[in-house]
């Protein structure tokens, strides 16, 4: 460093990456250790807080002096560069560091870093964070110490091998393709592989859903604590049973039917939530449905230092605080891409006419607020009812419910086959499968034979593995047939 740099220092003043001292003391270390743990940076010991150069006495062991306690207190031992300039006359001492490559560093058992122009001692979820960060690990990855494989089912494992078709042209068994996915490592099982394929109770994946007539009045609920992609459907399960159905006059021969609620924008939060949940803290995640908005709160604070004026502006690099849970759910199609979900929920918000979700901090997690209210009162909905009606209802009113899954054959047969069904449709579709959500893939193969399973999730308004077990089923009952690779091929009806 030359002298027209150390007085442009001094002119730009105190910030994230510059810091001046009078003289050397422990909170000179404590700043060398902010440093190391963000971008880096310089101290000017011989420098007032006002940029004044006051200068500092040396003898022959100073400086070695300073390195030497400098070393001694920090773990990893930190070594800073150390230059003397003759600055207006006067000795001023340059120390410098370099962002250091594995986090954090500590000072005699604390932990600091740098945030503007000043130090800040670092949280352990902070401390844990930033370590796992420039491991280039996540939490998730690590080996469980309370459950092994005996504690995982054999049964949803072998489920998500077939949706995926992970490995299926090599000749190994499951767990050797775990092993592969990291998902069991060294023949231990992952904390991530326990969240993903539980074969029993799960204490950290509590979420609570509850339907509110008020803030204390509660009509409805659940409490999952069951694996993650389980818990996924269970819970729009539960939402969508609780929706209203919005019947929009369009002025065409047919009335338009639709939800009140966005259901995409709700599924992009729950798979957000539990694919970005903090695992570690005990508090659980809960959905409270209001009359005129929905509330999504989860553990844990957004990750890798994003606020939130970066998510609703796009301006930011994605991390995931949970890299192997996120990886499982991209395999399985439920996640198309990696940070684009808040993106995507304000814009299905908008296209859908809806005024735009509000996304805070709360309460040490991330709360995500869902409102109906659209963004046009003026258009014209002739009639608006619950998506599951009272047992007591009548049958034209039973034919608002959208969970034709739960439905039996006989109800299905007789309420909800689509009047518009195309020509040609086979008619053994598999009954342990909805006729009417059979008949609806197959005239939309016959309309496409190229749509993408998500497609067909969105057109059905259901989970994008139902739509992979129901193509399944009709495959086996030899009604359709696969052409070509996954992702360049197309369907085909054949029955």
């Amino acid at each position: 460093m030359n002298i027209e740099e150390v007085h442009n220092l001094i002119k730009a003043g105190e910030g994230s990456t510059v810091e001046f001292k009078q003289s050397f003391s422990k909170t000179v270390i404590e700043t060398l250790v902010a440093f190391a743990n963000a971008k880096g940076g310089t101290i000017l010991i011989g420098v007032n807080n006002d940029g004044g150069i006051s200068g500092v006495d040396l003898n022959d062991e100073s400086i070695p002096q300073w390195i030497n306690e400098i070393k001694t207190k920090t773990d990893p031992s930190l070594i800073p560069t150390t230059e003397i300039m003759d600055v207006a006359k006067k000795r001023v001492v340059v120390l410098k560091v370099q962002e250091y490559p594995i986090k954090p560093i500590s000072m005699q058992g604390k932990y600091f870093k740098r945030v503007a122009n000043s130090n800040h001692l670092m949280s352990i979820d902070e401390i844990s964070n930033e370590h796992l960060r420039t491991l280039n690990s996540s939490w998730d990855y690590y080996v469980d110490p309370y459950h092994s494989i005996d504690n995982i089912s054999l049964d949803k494992i072998d489920l998500f091998f077939k949706e995926t078709e992970l490995f299926a042209e090599l000749e190994i068994n499951n767990i050797e393709k775990l092993s592969k996915l990291e998902v069991i490592r060294d023949g231990k099982l992952t904390l991530g592989g326990y969240l993903l394929f539980n074969d029993d109770y799960c204490l950290i994946s509590d979420v609570q859903v509850g339907r509110f007539k008020s803030p204390i009045t509660i009509i409805d609920s659940i409490s999952l604590n069951t694996d993650l992609f389980t818990e996924v459907d269970e819970i729009l399960s539960f939402v969508k049973k609780h929706l209203m159905v919005e019947y929009i006059i369009t002025g065409e021969a047919r009335r338009t039917e639709r939800f009140d609620y966005p259901f995409e924008a709700i599924r992009e939060i729950v798979i957000n939530m539990v694919v970005h949940r903090d695992y570690r803290d005990s508090s659980a995640s809960i959905i409270k449905i209001f009359d005129d908005r929905i509330e999504f709160f989860n553990p844990g604070k957004l990750y890798g230092d994003i606020k939130i004026e970066d998510l609703l502006s796009g301006n930011y690099i994605s991390k995931s605080r949970n890299k192997l849970i996120a990886k499982l759910f991209k395999e399985m199609g439920l996640i198309e891409r990696y940070g684009s979900g808040i993106m995507r929920i304000m814009q299905i918000c908008a296209e859908y006419g809806v005024v735009s979700p509000k996304f805070e901090e709360h309460c040490r997690g991330f709360r995500v607020t869902l409102y109906k209210e659209k963004l046009n009162k003026s258009e014209n909905v002739s009639d608006i009812e619950e998506t599951t009606a009272p047992k007591t209802a009548p049958k034209t009113a039973q034919k608002t419910d959208q969970k034709t899954d739960q439905k039996t054959d006989s109800e299905n047969v007789s309420e909800n086959v689509p009047e518009n069904v195309p020509e040609n449709v086979p008619e053994n579709v598999p009954v342990n499968m909805s006729n009417s959500r059979g008949s609806e893939i197959i005239g939309l193969i016959q309309k496409n034979t190229q749509i993408s399973m998500r497609e067909m999730s969105i057109k059905l308004n259901v989970n994008i593995k139902t739509v992979k077990r129901d193509l399944q089923k009709l495959k086996e009952q030899g009604i359709l047939k696969r052409v070509g690779s996954p992702k360049a091929g197309h369907w085909k009806v054949i029955g």
